[in-house]
């Protein structure tokens, strides 16, 4: 309710108010009984199609319509009269009716779940010699509607969902590097956006697999930005989740040592940075784990000192979790990483 307008009612005012909400919830309840009557009965017809288009207009998260309309579009359009350019027409006409709701309800599941379903649904054509030529209309155009979707919410993980999906349907694919561009794009106007990080990993992790990338080099592009987003914002949960992931199961001992001194340089100029903290105990732990056999005895000792200090502090600043670091404090083996 932040920066909503707080409005006084007369007493007058207020049972007016309330009888128009009233009006309102009759005539939803009558809706309703109509439509799941016709539903029950199977009633495949125009009017009962029109009739599921008015009560999501009133309440889009009601699954139970989404798949009764789906079944009259299956059921009586799809087998029958309809060419494939007029069931085109009709799958259009519905992603144009879901994209006005999304405007207002952008995180509904069921919204998105018909919008993945009427792409599903997309005929051959236009001719025999063009059969994809309408899915991939759909698929630029969807990818232009998802992209705004994001612009007025990053972090829409539904949008971010649907845009996968886009790419990976798509007859003609989009170059992964122009992915990585746009990932790289929304991160950096904001680093605490998770779904960015998380669409980045995955098309890194794809594009190492197919070789398409020096892996070495590019991890190291990586943990160059990461590192300008962990000191941008040393408190924000996913620079640090994503680092994780490029370390990885920590075989690589040089980048093991590196990333925990850069931590620790950072901690000093962030001394109650929380994740500071944490990655640096679960980063020294792995390492002795990983690499046991190259750490002397008065290093380990060193190491597992430090790490309880760390533990020990983390109980003061984090006191939600003091029991979880009290339990890896009395952890004397250092597989009981954070």
């Amino acid at each position: 309710m932040h920066g909503v307008k707080f409005v006084k009612y007369s007493r007058e005012a207020l049972a007016a108010k309330k009888e128009r909400e009233l009006v309102k919830l009759r005539e939803y309840q009558t809706l309703t009984a109509e439509v799941l009557t016709r539903k029950k009965a199977k009633d495949l017809t125009q009017e009962s199609f029109e009739l599921t288009t008015k009560l999501l207009q009133v309440n889009p998260e009601f699954y139970t319509i989404w798949n009764y309309r789906r079944n009259i579009l299956t059921g009586r359009v799809f087998p029958e009269r309809y060419s494939p350019a007029q069931i085109n027409e009709l799958l259009s006409n519905d992603l144009s009716f879901t994209t006005t709701l999304l405007k207002q309800h952008p995180k509904v599941y069921w919204i998105w779940n018909h919008r993945y379903w009427c792409l599903r649904q997309v005929p051959d054509g236009p001719t025999e010699a063009d059969p994809n030529g309408w899915r991939q209309a759909y698929w630029n155009k969807e990818l232009f509607v998802v992209e705004r979707m994001l612009d007025a919410d990053p972090r829409n993980f539904h949008a971010w969902n649907y845009r996968r999906y886009v790419l990976e349907q798509m007859p003609v694919k989009r170059p992964e590097q122009t992915e990585l561009a746009y990932t790289r794009r929304k991160i950096e106007a904001n680093f605490s956006n998770f779904s960015a990080w998380h669409q980045r990993s995955k098309v890194l992790a794809s594009m190492w697999e197919a070789s398409k990338l020096d892996k070495a080099k590019s991890l190291e592009e990586e943990f160059d930005l990461v590192k300008n987003a962990m000191y941008t914002d040393p408190n924000d949960q996913s620079v640090w989740i994503y680092h994780r992931w490029l370390i990885g199961s920590g075989e690589d001992k040089g980048i093991l040592d590196r990333e925990i001194a850069s931590i620790r340089e950072l901690l000093e100029e962030q001394p109650d940075s929380k994740w500071c903290m944490e990655s640096l105990v679960f980063y020294q732990r792995l390492l002795l784990r990983k690499h046991e056999g190259s750490v002397s005895g008065e290093i380990r000792s060193r190491i597992e000192g430090e790490c309880l200090e760390l533990l020990n502090k983390l109980q003061e600043i984090d006191p939600d979790r003091k029991q979880r670091y009290a339990d890896l404090s009395a952890s004397q083996t250092p597989s009981h990483a954070v």
